[in-house]
């Protein structure tokens, strides 16, 4: 088996884009669309992590939540901080199971948790 590739359901294109490309800096791998004026769907990506996003009824429900793991997740918080993004301003949360975490939300309820295993 490979790793999995989660599909997150979007409502706007230009939100979803304004998002995933300008705040978390993933990188548009490929779009498609069936024909003009149809819904969207698209692969994204930063390093080995790929994501899809689809603005198909019926191929993933809002509210979706995945976990990232990530290398430096203070670097990643502190990266993001100073965006000031008007719709997101993630902590920095260490957690009871030994993990360093950024929670955040995209446009549409869908949640993403960047996180860092520590040591204690």
């Amino acid at each position: 088996m490979k790793s999995p590739v989660p599909v997150f359901r979007i409502f706007d294109e230009e939100k979803a884009k304004e998002f995933y490309f300008s705040f978390l800096e993933f990188e548009l791998d490929w779009e498609h669309r069936f024909e003009e004026n149809f819904p969207l769907y698209m692969q994204i990506s930063q390093g080995n992590c790929i994501l899809h996003l689809s603005e198909h009824f019926g191929d993933s429900t809002p509210g979706a939540s995945i976990r990232i793991e990530v290398e430096n997740v203070k670097m990643l918080h502190a990266k993001l901080s100073e965006k000031e993004y008007k719709y997101a301003r993630p902590g920095l949360e260490t957690t009871d199971w030994n993990t360093l975490e950024v929670r955040i939300g995209d446009p549409f309820g869908n949640k993403i948790v960047f996180y860092e295993n520590i040591q204690k």
